[in-house]
């Protein structure tokens, strides 16, 4: 009986029982340290975000004091969130960001990515448990989308301010193989609390590195996101892959793709989820395209021994007999758009032993050529008037985006900086362009899973790209077109080990 009350005892004064309660994402929250005032965290489930309440001294001191939201994870990870302080408080003191603790005894070590104030943000670590903390400076601004990423004991922190590209700084830091991870806030007034929203916040398991893309698969969020201000909620979350969200003209669905070949709906009004009928086109990827007029859907089917892929159309409503559109006798067919005026498809061919942008008259099957490089050129859609044709190619070696003519002329580059652009996709007004950009170490000729990539958007009309989304995706988060019917938001795929 003794023994029992001495470890009730225990969990009371090192883990902070009264307050260890599961919360969204994260295993339990409590105060470290013993802050003369106790903090508190809430998670709003509709809008997916973490309220959170904490006091505490200066985090510089031996003696840590802050509220913590954590999860024991092992082994490598990240974990994203965009911020917000709530109030002025001590507005030149106050501290906010990601940790990871070997203990959650006040003088663990540990590593953070940390915000002060409203002017620094720094990445921070005590390397014993003795010691005082130490400091990278990344910036000294004030961002609000952070980053904290293991790889092994190399940390990374990254941070940037809605609509720009991260600013990142690492550092080898020991710390145990499983840690306490996750989001803390600190006063540094022990007479003050702080309250700051965490929105956003993914906690990602990355992929193993020896993984063998298109056999092995870790799991998938289905995600939709507001355009104008980058909340992001998740809808849907399985342990398998599946790619590439349309959404339906009506509003009410998002199509996507499983990676063993079938397409669903999810409803939006609800969270239903039902197979959509092919008919006997069950091995499709992620290349489905909804027509102009919402009343149509394009595919990509594998066809054979040698899994050509090769389009197809039907009803939006589904069908048991798809019909035909290209030979799988003529190469690989990958669809990407339907013309507005719902006469023709273009897609990315593989045809005279290289790839192009090809256009196929749906009523008649003539094929024509609209590009002819011997470098790899991806991605087609029309602009909603039917003017152009933006499309990504590797021909500078990088890969940007293009526009030409529907007949292939007039071929201008729209993107020109370092990162590799994928599948432009035009807002329904057509004044926008939402693509995805890739880092600029991987291969141009391959869009890859599981990578660190960017959600950009930029006007259609040229212009420097925003950064409206950091995803770790890449392969089937947006292949196809997947802005909402009044344009205030995308659907995407991020990915995680679940």
């Amino acid at each position: 009986m003794k023994k029992s009350i001495s470890v009730i005892l225990l969990l009371f004064s090192i883990a902070g029982f009264g307050q260890m309660n599961p919360i969204g994402q994260f295993d339990h929250h409590q105060d470290v340290g013993n802050p003369k005032l106790p903090g508190s965290a809430v998670y709003d489930e509709k809008e997916q975000t973490y309220t959170v309440t904490g006091a505490g001294i200066n985090m510089w001191a031996k003696a840590d004091q802050f509220h913590f939201l954590w999860k024991k994870i092992k082994g490598d990870f990240t974990i994203s969130a965009t911020i917000k302080f709530i109030g002025k408080g001590a507005a030149e003191h106050r501290k906010i960001g990601i940790i990871a603790r070997d203990e959650l005894t006040t003088n663990s070590r540990y590593a953070d990515a940390c915000v002060h104030g409203d002017i620094l943000s720094s990445l921070q670590y005590r390397p014993t448990d003795t010691s005082n903390t130490y400091q990278v400076v990344l910036s000294s601004y004030h961002p609000t989308d952070i980053e904290f990423s293991r790889r092994g004991n190399l940390f990374t922190f990254s941070a940037g301010t809605f609509g720009e590209n991260y600013k990142s700084v690492s550092k080898e830091i020991e710390l145990n193989e499983e840690v306490y991870a996750g989001l803390f806030i600190c006063s540094h007034v022990e007479d003050v609390l702080e309250t700051a929203v965490f929105s956003n916040v993914r906690i990602i398991i990355p992929v193993n590195p020896d993984y063998r893309p298109y056999r092995d698969y870790i799991g998938s969020h289905l995600e939709v996101m507001e355009v104008a201000t980058g909340h992001r909620k998740i809808l849907y979350s399985v342990p398998n892959s599946i790619q590439a969200p349309n959404w339906t003209k009506d509003g009410k669905h998002l199509i996507y793709n499983s990676s063993a070949g079938l397409l669903y709906k999810y409803a939006l009004a609800d969270g239903k989820i039902t197979e959509l009928n092919t008919g006997e086109a069950r091995s499709n990827n992620n290349d489905h395209v909804i027509s102009f007029d919402g009343t149509k859907l394009a595919i990509s089917n594998h066809v054979g021994e040698r899994r050509i892929s090769t389009l197809y159309t039907l009803p939006i409503t589904g069908s048991d007999k798809p019909v035909q559109i290209t030979s799988p006798d003529s190469g690989h067919s990958y669809l990407h758009s339907w013309s507005p005026d719902g006469r023709k498809l273009i897609f990315t061919g593989q045809r005279k032993g290289q790839y192009d942008i090809w256009a196929v008259d749906i009523a008649t099957r003539k094929e024509t050529q609209i590009t002819n490089s011997p470098t790899l050129d991806d991605g087609p859609e029309y602009s909603p008037n039917g003017q152009w044709i933006y499309f990504n190619s590797v021909r500078t070696g990088t890969m940007k985006l293009w526009r030409m003519k529907p007949d292939g002329s007039g071929q201008q580059q729209v993107t020109f900086d370092e990162y590799n652009d994928w599948f432009p996709h035009f807002s329904p007004d057509g004044k926008q362009i939402l693509f995805i950009s890739f880092p600029k170490e991987i291969d141009p000729t391959t869009h890859p899973f599981y990578q660190r990539v960017y959600l950009r958007i930029m006007p259609a009309s040229g212009g420097v790209p925003r950064t409206i989304a950091y995803i770790y995706g890449g392969q089937g988060t947006i292949n196809v077109p997947s802005w909402s019917p009044d344009g205030k938001k995308v659907a995407f795929v991020s990915n995680s080990k679940l």
